[in-house]
């Protein structure tokens, strides 16, 4: 695989390199370079320790010897204690590491200086002239004429920094060496599941869909990716057969009343224009051929406006029940010319909701259409309304019915193509399509229940919280 300095992996491995040699800095800088004043500091604050333990149990007036024994032990510093006014003495300076006694009066004098002062108590640090050593030295004032001093020895730390130092040379080399290696490792793990992506993201945007992301690797944030991008995969394959769909279809739906158009006129032209009967028919199968552009091209536009969110909607309260008996009407002319019956099967007189009113009677015409081309010998189309735990509308034919493997692709666009028109109606085969949009548009849910040779029902379901009581 070949990176470039911007690459993911090449990004990941440098900022673990980095990482790894920041650490080995501060570890440098703690063990070696500040070694012996942290181990200064830490002295001085176990003496501020001690002092403040003796202090305490001074003032509760505790037996300080036994204390002050205790501390010479287990912490390993000298101690002298004096009480001028009792003439009451104690000293642990046996030991020659001691430099508090073996110290000249200079500084033995500068340390009681403050008895008459409001400073309570003092850190020195100073040698020990004949044993070299370095010690730190604290003076603290008790009492009027009460005093302590403690004294710790320095030890010298630069044996141990060599050591330390020796040790780190090695400890560097090791940690640099694995760190480089698994920070590698780590940066290909991280960046390859994510370059596969990249990859084939790369040939989806080619127009090839038949890709799948992977969704089985380590890491949740990738899956979650790997699965949006196969959901788009989806959508763009389903988008890209339908456009090939749509393309195919207009063009065929197009051509045809085009076609019809110009041979009538053609006809009028050079044949019938001297013949008005004839004349007026072609005329009419021009205007009819030209409506079914119309229906065509305004089913086309209000798909599109649907499926591309423009269409807002615009809720008002109207009755139910109404609207369809309204739409019912206006077949009259059918009812009439070729004896459909139109049957409206409601409990109740008047069912008032809330919603977008031209848009639902769109559903209703679109529904009541798609009945008609399909319904049976009786030429019977029954709408049903139900008011139970939602209100229900249910447009049913008595036709053939529709086989149970098509069921799933009669919202699609063009299903009429999959199938025979029973009756010489216009359709343009949007109209279901129209249907699915404006009511997933409102979050009505809807359905379709078919049986062969009992005929099949369209439905849409209002829920209560949309109905104003």
């Amino acid at each position: 695989m070949k990176l470039n300095k911007n690459s993911l992996a090449v990004k990941i491995w440098t900022y673990l390199a980095l990482f790894s040699f920041v650490i080995l800095v501060f570890l440098w800088l703690f063990q070696v370079l500040f070694l012996d004043r942290y181990y200064e500091y830490y002295k001085t604050q176990r003496m501020n320790a001690v002092a403040k333990e003796i202090q305490e149990k001074y003032k509760k007036g505790d037996n300080l010897i036994e204390l002050l024994k205790d501390i010479n032990i287990k912490e390993g510093i000298c101690i002298e204690f004096e009480n001028r006014e009792d003439f009451l003495y104690y000293s642990s300076n046996m030991n020659k590491s001691c430099i508090i006694s073996n110290n000249n009066e200079e500084i033995r004098k500068k340390i009681t200086s403050f008895k008459d002062s409001q400073q309570k108590n003092i850190t020195l640090k100073v040698s020990g002239e004949k044993m070299k050593k370095k010690g730190l030295i604290y003076g603290l004032k008790l009492d009027n004429d009460v005093y302590l001093f403690l004294n710790t020895v320095l030890e010298p730390v630069d044996a141990t920094i060599t050591i330390l130092t020796s040790q780190l040379i090695i400890v560097t080399i090791i940690v640099l060496v694995l760190s480089l290696l698994i920070s590698y490792f780590i940066s290909r793990k991280l960046s390859t599941p994510i370059t596969t992506l990249k990859d084939k993201a790369k040939l989806l945007s080619n127009g090839l869909y038949n890709i799948e992301f992977p969704t089985d690797t380590e890491i949740d944030e990738i899956n979650e990716l790997s699965k949006t991008l196969n959901y788009a995969q989806e959508e763009l394959s389903k988008t890209d057969e339908l456009q090939k769909d749509l393309m195919a279809n207009v063009s065929h739906d197009l051509k045809t009343p085009l076609t019809m158009i110009k041979a009538y006129a053609e006809m009028i032209r050079d044949i019938t224009y001297k013949d008005r009967e004839k004349c007026m028919e072609n005329l009419d199968i021009i205007i009819e051929e030209t409506e079914r552009l119309n229906i065509l091209v305004s089913d086309i536009l209000d798909l599109s406006k649907l499926q591309s969110n423009i269409e807002k909607l615009n809720e008002e309260e109207f009755d139910l029940i109404d609207l369809v008996a309204t739409i019912i009407n206006r077949y009259e002319i059918l009812s009439l010319t070729e004896k459909y019956h139109f049957i409206l099967d409601s409990p109740d007189d008047k069912l008032i909701i809330k919603a977008d009113k031209s848009k639902l009677e769109q559903v209703i015409y679109n529904l009541i259409n798609n009945a008609i081309n399909y319904t049976g010998k009786d030429k019977t189309v029954k709408i049903i309304i139900t008011n139970d735990e939602n209100i229900r509308v249910s447009i049913q034919d008595s036709g053939d019915g529709i086989e149970e493997e098509d069921l799933k692709y009669i919202w699609d666009k063009y299903y009429k193509s999959k199938k025979k028109h029973k009756r010489n109606m216009i359709g343009t085969g949007l109209g279901l399509a129209i249907v699915k949009n404006i009511l997933e548009l409102h979050n009505f849910q809807y359905g379709v229940i078919s049986k062969k040779k009992k005929g099949t029902t369209f439905y849409f379901e209002i829920p209560k919280e949309k109905e104003e009581n």
